[in-house]
C-alpha cells in the first residue's frame, strides 16, 4: 500500500508546546513541537496534557521564520473538489498562523511593525484560492508517471516522493522533511487551479 498523510487532525496548544494528535484509526502518534526550542519529536497521545487546547485541523502547511520567530501554519478549513480513482482531492480554504512565542515583548517597535506587515504579507498569500491537496494521492506526478514507477517509490511517503517543483509549500515543510518519521504529518499542498 501507498504511503499517505494522515487525514485526521488535532491540535492541542499549551505554553510550552504544539501537539498534533492523529486521530486516523490504529493512529496514535502526536507530532510535538516544542515552542521554545523548535525541536520537532514523536510523541504518544498520552503525552498530550488534558489542560491543553484542543482544536481540530485538516493538515500542517508548514512552519516560517518571521522577525518574532517561528510561527506554526496549519489548514483549518477544507472543500471536497472532488475524486481521482477513490482518492479525495481537498481545496484548503482557511488556514492559522500560529507563534511559537507566547509574548512580543522582546521585539522593538520597528521590529513588531515589521513583523506585522510580514504576517499580513502571509495571510494575504493565504487567502487566495487554490491550494490543493490529497492525503493518499500525490498530486504533483502525471498518472502516466505514477504508473511507471517502482513498488519502492510507491512506498515512500508523499513528501519524499513529491515532485519538488510542483509542491507549493516545500520550503515552509523543511523542518519535517529533514525526519522521516514525520512524513505521514507533512503535507504536500499544490497551488493551481482545477477546470472541470
Amino acid at each position: 500500500m501507498a504511503a499517505t498523510t494522515y487525514e485526521r487532525l488535532k491540535l492541542h496548544i499549551t505554553p510550552e508546546k504544539f501537539y498534533v494528535e492523529a486521530c486516523d484509526d490504529g493512529a496514535d502518534d502526536v507530532l510535538t513541537i516544542d515552542r521554545v526550542s523548535t525541536e520537532v519529536t514523536l510523541a504518544a497521545k498520552k503525552d498530550v496534557p488534558p489542560s491543553a487546547v484542543t482544536r481540530p485541523i485538516f493538515g500542517i502547511l508548514g512552519t516560517i521564520h518571521l522577525v518574532a520567530g517561528n510561527y506554526l501554519i496549519v489548514i483549518t478549513k477544507k472543500t471536497k473538489i472532488g475524486e481521482f480513482f477513490n482518492h479525495v482531492i481537498w481545496r484548503a480554504t482557511d488556514f492559522d498562523v500560529l507563534s511559537y512565542k507566547k509574548t512580543m515583548l522582546h521585539l522593538t517597535d520597528i521590529q513588531l511593525q515589521d513583523n506585522k506587515t510580514f504576517l499580513s504579507m502571509l495571510n494575504h498569500v493565504l487567502s487566495v484560492d487554490g491550494f490543493y491537496f490529497s492525503t493518499t494521492y500525490d498530486l504533483t506526478h502525471t498518472l502516466q508517471r505514477l504508473s511507471n514507477t517502482s513498488p519502492e517509490f510507491q512506498e515512500m511517503s508523499l513528501l519524499e516522493r513529491a515532485d519538488q517543483r510542483f509542491v507549493w509549500n516545500g520550503h515552509l515543510l523543511r523542518e519535517l522533511s529533514a525526519q522521516p518519521e514525520v512524513h505521514r504529518f507533512a503535507l504536500p499542498v499544490l497551488h493551481g487551479c482545477i477546470l472541470t
